[in-house]
């Protein structure tokens, strides 16, 4: 593609050099780079691309976009006489923009010959439910005979195949690629969790979504390395709303009149007040196989709703999908189906091979907020016991360990602490801060340091009236200790125990 194409959405406020030339690839990782590249300087926590520019023009690249200008082409000089660029750089074009990393975003758009265009885009932003909410979405829109793409937290997926991907919302360049390869295999919606860092590092730059929904709002992804305070996390939320068409805003938590204050043509959603979509009887469903609720809902649709997930919360992720298909003039009918039979790996997810023994979900809750979320929407079913297992992940704060074994402690009848990813930590010294907090309660509890043994542990002292919920790696498929991954899968482990207790059973 010419280089004047590619970077006609941008507004550069410098060009040396002649774009009229054939660029071969877009890369932002130096590695990459080959002949004929135009190579993104962008900054990261950790490195910086205008560091490799001379590295890059070595390989080949024959364009840059950067924010500074190199030494030699600014006022320094790099192995070249005063003032003179250095012999590397002097046949390069460079392109001078104010943000590198929305410069990638749209030039990747038109690189990949803006495929979000050619599909129904809907973006979902919230701190908790996202994942939740694009499994209903992408349930209801394949009842209803739609091939979908989607991307989160659990990876991508093009209708049933799935890419592995290292960011809930990818890098733009990545986010591009994917919307290319969906609409080449023939998806004609895609669904995305929009997370406030996606929003915070431009990923979703020059994207005009046409739903976009607010879930709900709590303070979380604070830390140097992700938003400084409150505020910074909450306007990141809010950008969702400058670059929306129809908005879908869920009214019954905080934050949502400021963070959807630009919303256009919203769509109100709520379990607790009147709403273009509300949900009332909001029932627990209990039985082998089955943890949800039934509800019924007025406004957008009229009638009674089954949902294969426990919870209000769920209810009020399922209102936000119903409202979207609502809008897309989806028959009522066709949601009831698919939110009946809708399961998201790691969210609340039943593992119904290990009915006969008990009830045994796999939960992704891992700050204090979701785990009291989750275990006092568990206790309203009233259980017999109320079990939970769950750990803290190393290099975290202190604090947020102490706040999980207070909730645990609050509204669970007995714990196994156990290891999560306790990456460089001293995994012993983890627990001991959840047990403080278990202890503000006097909540029961033992150690079994080995997750998996411990959950051989509930498997074989579990009674039929529990509900046991495994805390934390939801969806995760490894263990982080000490820079290295191991294979993990609960569900695996649930599964091939369960096996083999009915097995032994049976014999």
């Amino acid at each position: 593609m010419n280089l004047s194409q590619l970077i006609e959405p941008l507004e550069p406020s410098q060009i040396i050099g002649t774009p009229d030339l054939e660029i071969t690839s877009v890369e932002y990782d130096s590695r990459k780079v080959q002949k004929g590249t135009l190579f993104v300087c962008i900054r990261g926590y950790q490195s910086d691309g205008h560091d490799f520019i001379e590295d890059a023009r070595k390989k080949g690249a024959a364009a840059f976009l950067v924010e500074e200008l190199p030494p030699g082409l600014s006022q320094m000089q790099t192995d070249a006489p005063a003032g003179q660029p250095s012999a590397t750089l002097k046949d390069a074009v460079f392109i001078r923009v104010k943000d590198t990393r929305n410069a990638l975003a749209l030039t990747a758009a038109a690189w990949f010959g803006y495929p979000a265009k050619k599909l129904i885009t809907i973006g979902l932003t919230g701190t908790k439910g996202k994942t939740s909410t694009a499994f209903m979405m992408k349930g209801i829109l394949e009842e209803a005979g739609h091939k979908v793409g989607m991307i989160g937290t659990v990876g991508a997926y093009i209708g049933a195949e799935k890419i592995k991907i290292r960011n809930t919302t990818p890098e733009s360049f990545e986010l591009h690629s994917l919307f290319a390869q969906m609409v080449e295999k023939g998806c004609s919606h895609v669904i995305m969790e929009a997370s406030s860092q996606g929003f915070k590092l431009q990923r979703t730059a020059g994207i005009q979504f046409d739903y976009g929904a607010f879930l709900n709002l709590s303070p979380d992804h604070i830390s140097p390395s992700e938003h400084k305070d409150f505020s910074e996390y909450r306007d990141c939320k809010k950008q969702m709303f400058d670059q929306t068409t129809t908005a879908i805003v869920n009214i019954d938590g905080e934050h949502w009149q400021y963070v959807t204050a630009n919303a256009k043509n919203p769509v109100t959603v709520s379990t607790r007040q009147p709403g273009d979509l509300t949900a009332e009887s909001i029932l627990p469903l209990w039985e082998p196989g089955l943890l949800g609720s039934s509800f019924t809902v007025h406004g957008l649709y009229e009638g009674n709703v089954t949902l294969n997930m426990p919870g209000e919360y769920n209810v009020s992720n399922a209102l936000i999908a119903m409202a979207i298909a609502a809008r897309l003039e989806i028959p009522f009918a066709k949601v009831r189906a698919a939110l009946a039979k809708v399961s998201v790996k790691g969210r609340t997810q039943l593992i119904g091979e290990a009915s006969f023994l008990s009830t045994f979900l796999i939960d992704y809750a891992h700050n204090a907020l979701s785990i009291e979320s989750l275990l006092s929407m568990l206790k309203s079913y009233r259980p017999g016991r109320l079990i939970c297992l769950f750990g803290g992940g190393g290099n975290r704060d202190k604090q947020r360990r102490y706040d999980m074994g207070l909730a645990a402690g609050k509204y669970a009848d007995f714990s196994i602490i156990t290891t999560d990813n306790p990456r460089w930590e001293d995994p012993s010294q983890i627990n001991a801060h959840i047990i403080e907090g278990l202890n503000v309660h006097h909540g029961s509890y033992q150690i079994i340091m080995d997750r998996e043994e411990a959950i051989h542990f509930l498997m074989d002292h579990c009674q039929k009236d529990d509900i046991i919920a495994l805390i934390g790696k939801g969806h995760e498929e490894y263990q982080e200790i000490k820079g290295v991954k191991y294979d993990f899968s609960e569900e695996k482990i649930i599964r091939d125990y369960a096996a083999l207790k009915k097995e032994k059973a049976d014999h």
